[in-house]
């Protein structure tokens, strides 16, 4: 990771700012994403698949560790938005499957 040496309070927190933007569109990437898999599912149950969302959540975790972050935050932040995003794409799916 390339990281600024800041050095000022001010320009550090404009460089946290820069940091928080891309953080929101990458999650708003995440759940675009996300709204194109519910055509490739056939059920709501194919939606919340445990397996899938216990790898995700090793996945981060451990690049959390690599990358000398709390695991934990990384999980809760990861839980949180995967209950979130199972909801969108349960929403899309029912939109996309219209009988």
């Amino acid at each position: 990771m390339n990281m600024k040496n800041c050095q000022t309070l001010e320009e550090a927190r404009i460089e946290i700012d820069k940091v928080d933007e891309k953080i929101v569109e990458l999650v708003a990437m995440r759940n675009n994403y996300i709204k194109q898999i519910a055509r490739f599912k056939n059920s709501v149950e194919e939606i919340k698949s445990d397996e899938r969302i216990s790898d995700v959540i090793n996945r981060v975790r451990a690049k959390a560790i690599e990358l000398d972050l709390s695991p934990n935050l990384i999980n809760d932040m990861f839980v949180r938005m995967i209950d979130e995003m199972v909801e969108t794409e349960i929403t899309e799916f029912n939109n996309t499957k219209v009988f």
